[in-house]
Protein backbone atom coordinates (compact mmCIF):
# COMPACT_ATOMS: atom_id res chain seq x y z
CA UNK A 1 0.00 0.00 0.00
CA UNK A 2 1.48 3.24 -0.89
CA UNK A 3 0.86 6.87 0.56
CA UNK A 4 -0.91 7.18 -2.97
CA UNK A 5 -3.62 4.88 -1.94
CA UNK A 6 -5.17 7.88 0.40
CA UNK A 7 -5.23 10.91 -2.43
CA UNK A 8 -8.40 12.82 -3.27
CA UNK A 9 -9.68 11.90 -6.93
CA UNK A 10 -12.08 10.39 -9.27
CA UNK A 11 -12.56 6.57 -7.79
CA UNK A 12 -10.86 4.10 -9.79
CA UNK A 13 -12.56 2.02 -12.42
CA UNK A 14 -14.38 -1.32 -11.55
CA UNK A 15 -13.61 -4.30 -13.90
CA UNK A 16 -14.46 -8.00 -13.92
CA UNK A 17 -11.91 -10.32 -16.08
CA UNK A 18 -14.42 -12.79 -17.60
CA UNK A 19 -12.43 -15.63 -19.21
CA UNK A 20 -12.31 -19.64 -18.64
CA UNK A 21 -8.18 -19.76 -18.87
CA UNK A 22 -6.82 -18.54 -15.37
CA UNK A 23 -3.56 -17.48 -16.99
CA UNK A 24 -5.53 -14.81 -19.10
CA UNK A 25 -7.35 -13.72 -16.27
CA UNK A 26 -3.96 -13.50 -13.96
CA UNK A 27 -2.27 -11.48 -16.87
CA UNK A 28 -5.12 -9.13 -17.37
CA UNK A 29 -5.25 -8.54 -13.62
CA UNK A 30 -1.30 -8.06 -13.67
CA UNK A 31 -1.81 -5.73 -15.87
CA UNK A 32 -4.54 -3.38 -14.96
CA UNK A 33 -3.49 -4.02 -11.50
CA UNK A 34 -0.58 -1.92 -12.02
CA UNK A 35 -2.29 1.29 -12.91
CA UNK A 36 -3.51 3.73 -10.52
CA UNK A 37 -6.81 4.34 -11.60
CA UNK A 38 -8.07 0.77 -12.27
CA UNK A 39 -9.02 -1.96 -9.90
CA UNK A 40 -10.32 -5.54 -10.66
CA UNK A 41 -13.75 -6.28 -8.68
CA UNK A 42 -14.08 -9.61 -9.51
CA UNK A 43 -13.07 -12.68 -11.96
CA UNK A 44 -15.47 -15.38 -13.69
CA UNK A 45 -14.56 -18.76 -15.59
CA UNK A 46 -17.82 -19.28 -17.42
CA UNK A 47 -20.51 -17.00 -18.69
CA UNK A 48 -22.92 -17.79 -15.58
CA UNK A 49 -20.35 -16.63 -13.37
CA UNK A 50 -19.47 -13.94 -14.99
CA UNK A 51 -23.55 -12.40 -14.91
CA UNK A 52 -23.14 -13.52 -11.44
CA UNK A 53 -20.08 -11.56 -10.02
CA UNK A 54 -21.29 -8.47 -12.30
CA UNK A 55 -24.48 -8.77 -10.60
CA UNK A 56 -23.18 -8.85 -7.16
CA UNK A 57 -20.29 -6.28 -7.66
CA UNK A 58 -21.33 -3.89 -9.93
CA UNK A 59 -18.48 -2.84 -12.10
CA UNK A 60 -18.10 -0.40 -14.74
CA UNK A 61 -16.51 -2.34 -16.76
CA UNK A 62 -16.32 -6.45 -18.00
CA UNK A 63 -13.89 -7.82 -20.07
CA UNK A 64 -15.94 -10.82 -21.76
CA UNK A 65 -14.24 -13.93 -23.30
CA UNK A 66 -16.75 -15.57 -26.02
CA UNK A 67 -15.70 -18.71 -26.23
CA UNK A 68 -16.78 -19.98 -22.21
CA UNK A 69 -18.35 -22.55 -20.93
CA UNK A 70 -21.98 -22.91 -19.34
CA UNK A 71 -22.55 -20.05 -21.01
CA UNK A 72 -20.70 -18.90 -23.84
CA UNK A 73 -19.82 -14.78 -23.70
CA UNK A 74 -22.77 -13.39 -26.06
CA UNK A 75 -25.63 -14.63 -24.36
CA UNK A 76 -24.00 -13.35 -20.91
CA UNK A 77 -23.57 -9.78 -22.37
CA UNK A 78 -27.22 -9.82 -23.71
CA UNK A 79 -28.45 -11.18 -20.21
CA UNK A 80 -26.50 -8.22 -18.59
CA UNK A 81 -27.81 -5.88 -20.88
CA UNK A 82 -31.09 -6.40 -21.23
CA UNK A 83 -31.04 -6.63 -17.62
CA UNK A 84 -34.50 -4.63 -15.41
CA UNK A 85 -35.12 -1.43 -16.36
CA UNK A 86 -33.26 0.96 -13.81
CA UNK A 87 -30.66 -1.97 -13.07
CA UNK A 88 -26.88 -1.69 -13.26
CA UNK A 89 -25.61 -2.01 -16.39
CA UNK A 90 -22.08 -2.27 -17.21
CA UNK A 91 -20.22 -1.45 -20.49
CA UNK A 92 -18.68 -4.76 -21.84
CA UNK A 93 -15.72 -5.09 -24.04
CA UNK A 94 -15.68 -8.34 -25.72
CA UNK A 95 -12.19 -10.38 -25.81
CA UNK A 96 -11.54 -11.86 -29.14
CA UNK A 97 -9.14 -13.62 -31.53
CA UNK A 98 -10.98 -11.50 -34.24
CA UNK A 99 -10.52 -14.53 -37.13
CA UNK A 100 -12.06 -17.38 -35.25
CA UNK A 101 -14.94 -15.29 -33.26
CA UNK A 102 -17.99 -15.73 -34.84
CA UNK A 103 -20.23 -14.15 -32.15
CA UNK A 104 -18.38 -11.04 -32.27
CA UNK A 105 -20.75 -9.51 -34.59
CA UNK A 106 -23.66 -10.71 -32.46
CA UNK A 107 -21.97 -9.62 -29.34
CA UNK A 108 -21.98 -5.89 -30.92
CA UNK A 109 -25.65 -5.62 -31.96
CA UNK A 110 -26.32 -7.61 -28.40
CA UNK A 111 -25.17 -4.22 -26.36
CA UNK A 112 -20.84 -4.72 -25.97
CA UNK A 113 -19.96 -1.01 -26.97
CA UNK A 114 -16.46 -3.02 -28.23
CA UNK A 115 -13.74 -5.18 -28.59
CA UNK A 116 -10.20 -5.88 -27.90
CA UNK A 117 -8.07 -8.68 -29.19
CA UNK A 118 -6.48 -11.28 -26.96
CA UNK A 119 -2.65 -10.68 -28.24
CA UNK A 120 -2.71 -6.77 -28.50
CA UNK A 121 -0.23 -4.91 -26.59
CA UNK A 122 -0.75 -4.47 -22.65
CA UNK A 123 -0.89 -0.30 -23.49
CA UNK A 124 -4.61 -1.19 -25.64
CA UNK A 125 -5.96 -2.86 -22.85
CA UNK A 126 -5.25 -0.34 -21.03
CA UNK A 127 -6.64 2.48 -23.59
CA UNK A 128 -9.47 0.59 -24.26
CA UNK A 129 -10.92 0.88 -20.94
CA UNK A 130 -10.43 4.29 -20.66
CA UNK A 131 -11.83 5.14 -23.33
CA UNK A 132 -14.87 3.17 -22.91
CA UNK A 133 -15.30 4.68 -19.91
CA UNK A 134 -14.56 8.43 -21.66
CA UNK A 135 -17.11 7.40 -24.05
CA UNK A 136 -14.98 7.90 -26.93
CA UNK A 137 -13.55 5.88 -29.79
CA UNK A 138 -12.43 2.23 -28.34
CA UNK A 139 -9.61 1.69 -30.57
CA UNK A 140 -8.26 2.34 -33.71
CA UNK A 141 -10.37 3.28 -36.30
CA UNK A 142 -8.82 0.56 -39.18
CA UNK A 143 -10.21 -2.24 -36.82
CA UNK A 144 -13.22 -0.67 -35.83
CA UNK A 145 -14.25 -0.15 -40.15
CA UNK A 146 -12.81 -3.92 -40.98
CA UNK A 147 -15.02 -5.85 -38.09
CA UNK A 148 -18.05 -3.18 -38.61
CA UNK A 149 -17.81 -3.51 -42.64
CA UNK A 150 -17.83 -7.52 -41.94
CA UNK A 151 -20.08 -7.40 -39.52
CA UNK A 152 -22.33 -5.20 -42.19
CA UNK A 153 -22.62 -7.77 -44.39
CA UNK A 154 -24.36 -10.33 -42.41
CA UNK A 155 -27.36 -7.51 -42.01
CA UNK A 156 -30.69 -6.85 -43.39
CA UNK A 157 -31.85 -2.98 -44.06
CA UNK A 158 -34.21 -2.30 -41.13
CA UNK A 159 -37.52 -0.04 -41.88
CA UNK A 160 -38.25 1.15 -38.47
CA UNK A 161 -34.08 2.18 -38.61
CA UNK A 162 -34.17 4.18 -41.34
CA UNK A 163 -37.53 5.86 -40.81
CA UNK A 164 -35.57 6.92 -37.38
CA UNK A 165 -32.89 8.60 -39.25
CA UNK A 166 -35.60 11.73 -40.57
CA UNK A 167 -35.35 12.64 -36.11
CA UNK A 168 -31.65 14.08 -37.25
CA UNK A 169 -30.74 17.46 -38.86
CA UNK A 170 -28.90 17.63 -41.93
CA UNK A 171 -25.63 17.82 -39.41
CA UNK A 172 -26.22 15.63 -37.27
CA UNK A 173 -26.91 12.87 -40.43
CA UNK A 174 -23.47 14.02 -41.64
CA UNK A 175 -21.89 12.97 -38.25
CA UNK A 176 -23.24 9.97 -38.19
CA UNK A 177 -22.07 9.42 -41.56
CA UNK A 178 -18.63 10.21 -40.40
CA UNK A 179 -18.67 8.31 -37.06
CA UNK A 180 -19.75 5.07 -38.52
CA UNK A 181 -16.95 5.56 -41.06
CA UNK A 182 -14.46 4.85 -38.07
CA UNK A 183 -13.59 8.34 -37.86
CA UNK A 184 -12.79 9.76 -34.07
CA UNK A 185 -14.45 13.15 -33.10
CA UNK A 186 -11.40 14.90 -33.69
CA UNK A 187 -10.98 13.35 -37.51
CA UNK A 188 -14.68 14.14 -37.58
CA UNK A 189 -14.01 17.73 -36.71
CA UNK A 190 -11.24 18.46 -38.84
CA UNK A 191 -13.75 17.01 -41.62
CA UNK A 192 -16.62 19.26 -40.96
CA UNK A 193 -14.13 22.20 -39.84
CA UNK A 194 -16.32 22.52 -36.51
CA UNK A 195 -14.44 22.53 -32.93
CA UNK A 196 -14.21 19.16 -31.58
CA UNK A 197 -16.80 20.10 -28.52
CA UNK A 198 -19.38 20.73 -31.51
CA UNK A 199 -18.70 17.01 -32.70
CA UNK A 200 -19.07 15.85 -29.29
CA UNK A 201 -22.71 17.69 -29.14
CA UNK A 202 -23.70 16.21 -31.85
CA UNK A 203 -22.50 12.58 -31.55
CA UNK A 204 -24.75 13.09 -27.94
CA UNK A 205 -27.32 14.41 -30.19
CA UNK A 206 -27.47 11.61 -32.42
CA UNK A 207 -27.22 8.76 -30.02
CA UNK A 208 -30.14 10.57 -27.98
CA UNK A 209 -32.94 10.71 -30.44
CA UNK A 210 -31.94 7.45 -32.28
CA UNK A 211 -31.80 5.82 -28.18
CA UNK A 212 -28.57 4.24 -28.81
CA UNK A 213 -26.11 3.68 -25.59
CA UNK A 214 -22.90 4.02 -27.80
CA UNK A 215 -20.82 5.05 -30.54
CA UNK A 216 -20.34 1.51 -31.71
CA UNK A 217 -24.19 1.07 -31.40
CA UNK A 218 -24.36 4.09 -34.05
CA UNK A 219 -22.32 2.71 -36.04
CA UNK A 220 -24.45 -0.64 -36.48
CA UNK A 221 -27.83 1.35 -36.79
CA UNK A 222 -26.16 3.25 -40.07
CA UNK A 223 -25.53 -0.18 -41.40
CA UNK A 224 -29.31 -1.39 -40.36
CA UNK A 225 -30.69 1.49 -41.21
CA UNK A 226 -28.78 1.52 -44.96
CA UNK A 227 -27.60 4.90 -44.74
CA UNK A 228 -24.09 3.21 -45.15
CA UNK A 229 -23.58 0.60 -48.21
CA UNK A 230 -23.19 -3.47 -46.50
CA UNK A 231 -19.11 -3.69 -46.17
CA UNK A 232 -18.39 -0.60 -48.05
CA UNK A 233 -18.29 2.46 -45.70
CA UNK A 234 -19.56 4.41 -48.24
CA UNK A 235 -23.37 6.30 -48.17
CA UNK A 236 -26.00 3.90 -49.33
CA UNK A 237 -28.77 4.51 -51.67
Amino acid sequence: MTAETGRSGPPPVRVVLADDQAMVRAGFRLILEAEGDIQVVGEAADGRQAVEVVRRTRPDIVLMDVQMPRLDGLSATRELLEGPPGGHLPRVIILTTFETDEYIFEALRAGACGFLLKNAPAEDLVSAIRAVVAGGALLAPSVTRRIIGEFSRRQVTAPASRAALAQLTDREHEVLVLLAQGLTNAEIADRLVVAEATVKTHVSSVLGKLELRDRVQAVIFAYESGLLGPGTGTPGA
